[in-house]
């Protein structure tokens, strides 16, 4: 099979799960606000990595 062959399969596939899992008509009328939702995770994300860095660095090397 080519490349081509599967990419397309594959993005077909993907559109075709994809479409039943759209929130109701799109985000715009969600009952949640899925960008606050990604926003707290991503801080939280950004938080946790600078801490851990922060400890790792305050333990010093000999410590890994």
């Amino acid at each position: 099979m080519r490349k081509s062959l599967i990419y397309l399969t594959c993005s077909a596939l993907l559109l075709l799960v994809a479409a039943p899992l759209y929130a109701q008509t799109g985000c715009t009328d969600s009952p949640e606000n899925p960008t606050a939702i990604l926003a707290l995770v991503g801080s939280a994300g950004a938080l946790f990595s600078t801490l851990r860095a922060r400890s790792k660095a305050r333990r010093g090397p000999s410590a890994r």
